[in-house]
C-alpha cells in the first residue's frame, strides 16, 4: 500500500492510500478519484516528506510526547460534516435505483413510474441525455458505499 498526498486545480489537498504507483495511475486516469471537497477529478500528486525510519539505539532514542492518530472516520473539515449530513438525509428520503437511474429517472419524468426522489449511477453520456430531455439530474460529490 502506499499514501499519496494529493490536490485539485483548487489546491485543496487530501489524502489517499493505493494499492501501488501503478493503480493510483489507472484510476486517475478513468476519473476513479476525486477531490473530496469539490469533486474535481483533475488530481495530481502534491509534495510530500517521505516516512523514514531512523535507526537509532536504546540509548539514542529520546521520548516524545505521543499523539493520537487521526482517525479516517473523524470528520476533516466543516465540508466533510455537510457532505455526511447531505448524504445520510438524501439516504432516509429517497430511492437508490442503482444502475438502473436514468430509465428510472425517465419513467417518472415520463408518467410510467411514481413521482420520487431518487438517486443512482448513470454513465456520463446517459446523464447528459436525460439534462438534454428536461430531466433534471445533478451529479453527487461521493459515490456509492459498495466503492468508498
Amino acid at each position: 500500500m502506499i499514501r499519496y498526498s494529493l490536490k485539485c486545480p483548487d489546491d485543496h489537498r487530501f489524502e489517499s492510500w493505493f494499492k501501488d504507483s501503478a493503480s493510483y495511475d489507472k484510476l486517475v486516469k478513468v476519473g476513479q478519484v476525486a477531490c473530496p471537497i469539490c469533486g474535481s477529478e483533475r488530481i495530481e500528486k502534491a509534495i510530500m516528506a517521505p516516512a523514514v525510519s531512523g535507526t537509532r539505539t536504546q540509548n539514542q532514542k529520546t521520548e516524545q510526547p505521543q499523539t493520537a492518530p487521526a482517525t479516517l472516520s473523524a470528520p476533516a473539515s466543516p465540508a466533510e460534516v455537510a457532505l455526511r449530513e447531505m448524504r445520510a438525509h438524501l439516504e432516509k428520503n429517497s430511492d437508490y435505483v442503482g444502475k438502473e437511474f436514468a430509465s428510472e429517472a425517465r419513467k417518472i419524468h415520463d408518467g410510467e413510474s411514481d413521482a420520487r426522489a431518487i438517486w443512482g449511477e448513470a454513465t456520463i453520456k446517459d446523464a447528459k441525455e436525460l439534462h438534454d430531455d428536461g430531466i433534471p439530474v445533478a451529479p453527487l460529490p461521493w459515490m456509492n458505499r459498495r466503492n468508498d
